[in-house]
């Protein structure tokens, strides 16, 4: 059973809604199941052509808000929908009674013994869920205390479940990522996007945040990725930054001004303090170890083209490489000892076997890095640096560096998930970097998809930040890597084919994981990830291509809606002896593809 609350402004509307036909004539037989009073002495009259006459509930509804002496709150309507999950049985209206006067005694709100507490209905007009209608104001003038309402309905819900034989569904833990409303899902319908802005926006801040060393390197991969960033500064220390939000040039209100969703809107664990805590440590000491041969090389080659093209010329070159953690080293000529002739770059910590710094001169990285090269570059004022571009061997030492990364965190959650669980979650929330930089790494929707379903898996309850581990910073190093790679490579390769197993097999540790924590939501979410990615994986080894879908019959925006809303709220959990998908069956398995992506649900009601 799962419950939803919405704040609004406009009761008449709301019930309007309610009793009306719906948006796609839904709802059928709207009445009264329980309320502040006797539902039978409060239910609307009929008109001469049978409908409801609202104006008596709408303005004993109202009544108690003209003795607020403070003129009442700016959303002074309470709204919350109460669903049961797909194959629970059907409810009577005594029992949905009951769950509305629970839910109402949980929050606090109009407990039973209280004959001042707020007024409310509930209104039934489907077999599968109510709406409870209040409006904030207590009947004897004062205000009710809304903090926390969501959780407290969630208990509540809990409550019934159990007391009702109902399926049971994960406590509210603060794991999921804040979903579009009705309003941004139909916005981008409208407008022709594939998905509205705030999930492509959480997708972005991932994926930065994913191959990202530093703060600064976070916002300026945003602003590669095309990206509107706003900070926040602190009011006492102007310079400290304290906070950001995020938006999309496309994006904006009537107005013209950007609609900006800052991190916390987007998901728990991608506020500045929490994404700070990724980056603990100086800037080149997130690579992690080993960075060794062509993988050395390539980062390298990669940064220096990078700082080359930020550059005006060779002081400001060498001042970004060693910003962000780069050893650099001047060779002066011997006639003028004030000219530099060229440079060596380096990565500390990255040896020779009898322990010397291992260097790489600016023409070992790419023709066009010589000092001679990137001076003509300077002056003619061009954009590029000479192209930085994987080689196949170098990116699939990437792929394989990531994929040991990943069987080696796969290993310790799986010993730590009886034993130990809170030992794992660094390993587990360290795993969607890996999977957003994966997606970005081999440029496929299938990974893609794949990083947005694990997301909820990888974040602990309430939103804390795990303890580091070493596990948990060998993902963080191989996420980082992998966005080091620059344009997106082949994704058939063998290092691509790796890589994609030991996600597989991470996902499932991490399943397996949330399951033995009960956290039923965390776990589908995890299984989930898996198997798409095991159908991506069987369907890239069969060589057949995934089968265009069909043309639906036209389905009204409500009915899928509903369908999507089952699907999202009520994660199926495990069943007693059901496993995840085997790695023996990945290639003998035959070819499946993931399901079809769904649109976020949507609230129900009218927009106020």
């Amino acid at each position: 059973m799962i419950g939803k609350v919405v704040r609004g402004s406009n009761v008449a509307g709301l019930l309007r809604y309610l009793y009306g036909p719906g948006r796609a004539n839904e709802h059928t037989d709207p009445h009264l199941v329980a309320g502040f009073g006797d539902p039978h002495e409060l239910e609307p009259d009929r008109r001469a052509d049978g409908s409801p006459d609202l104006r008596r509930l709408t303005g004993l509804l109202h009544l108690p808000l003209a003795l607020d002496p403070f003129g009442g709150c700016e959303k002074p309507v309470w709204h919350c929908s109460v669903r049961v999950a797909p194959g629970d049985r059907m409810l009577s209206d005594e029992e949905w009674g009951q769950v509305a006067a629970s839910v109402m005694e949980r929050t606090g709100f109009a407990r039973h013994d209280d004959e001042a507490g707020v007024r409310w209905v509930a209104v039934r007009h489907a077999p599968d869920h109510i709406h409870l209608v209040a409006t904030l104001v207590r009947q004897d003038g004062k205000r009710p205390r809304t903090w926390n309402d969501f959780f407290r309905v969630r208990e509540a819900c809990r409550g019934a479940e159990r007391r009702l034989g109902l399926q049971t569904t994960a406590p509210a833990d603060r794991t999921a990522a804040k979903q579009p409303s009705r309003a941004e899902t139909e916005q981008a319908l409208r407008r022709g996007w594939r998905e509205p802005p705030r999930v492509s926006l959480r997708r972005e801040v991932c994926a930065a945040a994913a191959g990202a060393g530093s703060e600064r390197e976070f916002f300026a991969r945003l602003e590669q990725a095309g990206v509107l960033v706003r900070k926040r500064h602190s009011t006492i220390n102007p310079r400290e930054v304290t906070g950001y939000a995020v938006g999309l040039a496309d994006h904006a209100t009537r107005d013209g001004a950007v609609v900006w969703y800052g991190g916390g809107k987007l998901a728990p664990d991608l506020t500045l303090p929490k994404l700070r805590a990724r980056w603990v440590g100086p800037a080149g000491e997130g690579l992690g170890q080993p960075v060794h041969g062509a993988m050395a090389r390539a980062v390298l080659r990669g940064q220096v083209t990078a700082a080359a093209e930020a550059a005006r010329d060779e002081t400001g070159f060498f001042a970004q490489l060693r910003e962000i953690g780069v050893l650099v080293r001047l060779r002066y000529s011997e006639i003028n000892p004030g000219e530099v002739t060229g440079y060596a770059v380096a990565y500390p910590g990255y040896t020779d076997r009898d322990g010397a710094v291992r260097w790489y001169g600016g023409g070992r990285l790419a023709a066009g890095l010589t000092m001679p090269g990137l001076r003509h570059l300077w002056e003619q004022e061009d954009t590029g640096a000479g192209s930085f571009r994987l080689s196949g061997p170098e990116r699939d030492a990437f792929y394989s560096h990531a994929a040991q990364q990943a069987a080696t965190a796969a290993e310790q959650i799986r010993r730590s998930a009886a034993s130990d669980p809170p030992a794992a979650a660094d390993a587990a929330w360290a795993a969607a970097s890996t999977f957003h930089a994966t997606a970005r790494a081999i440029g496929n929707p299938a990974p893609r998809d794949v990083a947005d379903a694990y997301d909820r898996a990888s974040r602990m309850a309430h939103g804390k930040i795990p303890q580091r581990t070493a596990e948990g910073d060998g993902l963080r190093a191989a996420a980082r890597l992998l966005a080091m790679a620059g344009s997106p490579g082949d994704g058939s390769t063998p290092g691509a084919a790796q890589l994609t197993l030991g996600l597989v097999r991470l996902a499932k540790a991490v399943g397996e994981l949330r399951q033995a924590e009960q956290h039923a939501a965390q776990a589908a979410a995890a299984r989930q990830a898996a198997e798409r990615l095991h159908a991506s994986l069987s369907q890239a080894r069969s060589g057949v291509p995934a089968p265009v879908g069909t043309q639906q019959p036209q389905q009204s925006r409500t009915a899928r809606r509903a369908r999507d809303i089952a699907g999202l709220d009520f994660p199926a959990p495990l069943r007693p002896g059901q496993h995840m998908p085997d790695d023996s069956l990945i290639q003998s398995r035959p070819q499946s593809s993931p399901g079809p992506t769904r649109r976020p649900p949507s609230r129900a009601g009218p927009g106020r």
